[in-house]
């Protein structure tokens, strides 16, 4: 697999070779990612003009693209310098003008002698109750009107490429597709009544109506196949690598995890179990572990988590916990603190800001392996943190962490294990997306004894009345967090909003009961309005949204969220999520500025009616789109170009299953259809992927 195969050549090409493209055009295109003639095959139209030819413009409904053949009438030339240059004609039913702005008037005199018979093509408008076609797009003698397409693709341009030199240009490139082997199973491709891959780009480039620019149509349907397929066989090469890379069965005897359980004052979830199994059984496995931990807010990950670690440590190596903040790392550190105790294993922490003398302690204590479990931040990534016999890394929330980052972390402890937790219920055909390389344990039930929380949706305009709810609710001892909205994506204006809150707060409720916790402040000062709150000192929390992710303080039973409308979904359950961790009944004050827009309105309505994560997931992803969904811009989830992966999250599914099943039968793509998958990924442009075959 050393070079590209040479049938591909031509679509790998300069795009100067394709005709009508310059430097100049080349450079423009470079800033949409097409730099060969092959990129240019995935720009799909997003539209089409119908040029089909008509008789008269009369009774059309304007304004309208239309192609009529008309009798040139007569010139009227512009009354004054930068004036209209106007063309009278008549079609078989209607006349109507013809106008040209910055005209050379000998040149139009040329094009439309008085008399003659053309075809012209453009749109109609009606301009002072007269119909008017400006700046024809067509105007050609009527025995050359046959080069006009019925049907026009319109594609999305960059600056300095008109569609007609978009269009010339893609004929080029079409011209050039060669016939490949088929790469997508027969069953399916059958099954699903697909073309070819050569005969699916022509006809997308060819819509004949707007029906044929749907993501469903056959031609549509099998290239956005092809585009999940490769990604997903990027993935499975990647897991089939990283599962190859030696591993280290760790089985460890219970005992350590024996005392936990009968520590704990509540009975394991059917989830929680069936994901402790399954870890264990992948731990135990002499190929390196992958899988994620999905659970929604409040499923109970952290005992999960823990027994995983456990198991590494009974069998005679170390865990570590890495989070993605300081305050989270510390929280993970308290609340897995008494269970390592009564398992009676010795946990430690590793922060950026450990004082170089206490560090030098604790990096001496991992590497002779006194320290059975670590958490931290990233600073766990360093080059001087080394590990006596690392068996287990667990990244916390993920979408924080690239996968280049995952690896790193892998590659502390040789074949150490790794498994990544996220709370961000993430629907299915996105973490395929995303964690295609991975296998999945859900955690989809709430411990018992967790009492629903009370959801409500208030007018601002009440704000007086949620003011005197929560100085009743703070006189009987309890706690409040207050977020203030994204007023808009500058923190400044962020800090501003909670700033003002925090004031009038403070005015009404007392100095010493309010605190105030935003991303501007340093780390320390941070930590310190968190911990003020968590040990009751405040009694309520003005806070952006970086409260947003597992903080916990199970005093907390009351979540106010102003301008909750312009907040994403998943952002509002996640924040929810912070309350409801206590005995008493927790409630949920979504307040909004009136009037709501429709969307706005469905968002608020559907947190209302659930407080299943996955659900609402579902509903945001299809509210919102995948561009837009939690966490995913920082996530590296893959841009592709056809494929769109709310309407087609069904094919990534089958995409995963089939690559997996292609490796399994032929691990290095030698068979014929396998060949064939390597010609998509060329195609496709998956270099990771054609590296791993190649040194694989």
């Amino acid at each position: 697999m050393s070079g590209r195969p040479e049938v591909l050549f031509p679509l790998f090409a300069g795009l100067e070779t394709l005709p009508g493209i310059g430097p100049k055009t080349a450079r423009a295109l470079e800033q949409i990612d097409v730099e060969t003639p092959g990129d240019l095959l995935f720009l799909l139209p997003y539209a089409v003009v119908d040029r089909r030819r008509r008789a008269t413009v009369r009774g059309l409904d304007l304004p309208v693209t239309a192609t009529v053949e008309v009798t040139v009438r007569a010139h009227r030339k512009p009354a004054s310098r930068g004036g209209a240059w106007r063309v009278l004609v008549e079609d078989e039913g209607a006349d109507f003008q013809l106008v040209f702005f910055h005209a050379r008037g000998g040149y139009l005199e040329g094009l439309l002698p008085v008399g003659s018979r053309r075809v012209v093509s453009g749109r109609i408008e009606l301009f002072d109750g007269a119909a008017q076609m400006v700046h024809p797009d067509h105007v050609l003698p009527v025995d050359e009107a046959a080069a006009i397409p019925e049907f026009e693709p319109v594609y999305h341009l960059t600056q300095g490429v008109s569609q007609k030199l978009m269009l010339k240009a893609l004929q080029g490139a079409l011209a050039r597709l060669p016939e490949l082997d088929e790469w997508i199973d027969p069953g399916l491709l059958a099954r699903e009544g697909w073309p070819g891959w050569a005969t699916a780009l022509r006809v997308a480039h060819a819509p004949r109506g707007m029906d044929d620019l749907s993501p469903t149509t056959p031609a549509r349907a099998r290239l956005a196949y092809d585009e999940l397929f490769a990604h997903q066989l990027t993935l499975a090469l990647a897991r089939g690598r990283e599962r190859k890379a030696r591993g280290i069965s760790s089985r460890g005897d219970g005992r350590l995890r024996a005392r936990v359980l009968a520590a704990l004052p509540y009975a394991l979830t059917g989830a929680q179990q069936r994901a402790i199994a399954e870890i264990a059984a992948d731990m135990a496995a002499p190929e390196r572990m992958a899988r994620l931990l999905q659970g929604d807010v409040g499923a109970g990950k952290t005992v999960v988590a823990l027994m995983a670690l456990l198991n590494a440590v009974e069998a005679g190596g170390q865990g570590a916990m890495m989070a993605p903040t300081e305050i989270l790392a510390r929280q993970h550190f308290e609340g897995l603190r008494p269970l390592a105790m009564a398992a009676g294993v010795t946990l430690d922490i590793l922060t950026g800001r450990d004082k170089a003398a206490v560090r030098r302690d604790r990096l001496a204590a991992l590497k002779r392996g006194e320290t059975h479990i670590i958490v931290g931040t990233h600073a766990l990534f360093q080059a001087d943190v080394e590990f006596a016999d690392l068996r287990l890394a667990i990244i916390d929330e993920q979408h924080r962490f690239g996968v280049r980052q995952r690896l790193d972390l892998a590659s502390k402890g040789a074949g150490a294990d790794m498994l990544v937790m996220t709370a961000t219920p993430i629907p299915r055909s996105l973490a395929l997306a995303q964690y295609g390389d991975m296998d999945v344990s859900l955690l989809d039930e709430k411990p018992p004894g967790r009492k629903p929380i009370r959801t409500a949706v208030v007018t601002s305009e009440r704000m007086d009345e949620v003011v005197a709810h929560l100085r009743r609710a703070i006189s009987e001892g309890r706690q409040c967090y207050w977020v203030c909205p994204l007023v808009e994506e500058s923190e400044i204006v962020d800090l501003t909003a909670a700033q003002d809150r925090f004031r009038q707060l403070r005015a009404v409720l007392g100095e010493g009961v309010v605190g105030l916790v935003h991303g501007q402040l340093a780390p320390a000062e941070k930590d310190a309005a968190m911990e003020d709150f968590q040990t009751g000192r405040t009694r309520v929390l003005v806070a952006t949204t970086v409260i947003e992710v597992g903080v916990d303080v199970p005093n907390a039973s009351i979540m106010v969220i102003e301008r909750a409308e312009t907040f994403g979904l998943a952002q509002l359950h996640q924040l929810r999520g912070r309350v409801g961790r206590g005995e008493v009944q927790s409630t949920c004050l979504l307040l909004y500025r009136p009037p709501l827009s429709e969307g706005g309105r469905r968002r608020l309505e559907v947190l209302r009616e659930t407080e299943d994560g996955f659900a609402i997931a579902e509903a945001d992803l299809a509210m919102r789109g995948a561009g837009d969904v939690i966490g995913v811009a920082q996530s590296g989830l893959p841009r592709f170009r056809i494929a769109d992966l709310e309407r087609q999250a069904g094919l990534m599914s089958i995409a995963q299953s089939d690559a997996r099943a292609l490796l399994a039968a032929d691990p290095a793509l030698e068979s014929g259809r396998g060949r064939a998958a390597r010609h998509l990924l060329w195609l496709m442009r998956q270099d990771r992927a054609i590296r791993l075959l190649t040194v694989g």
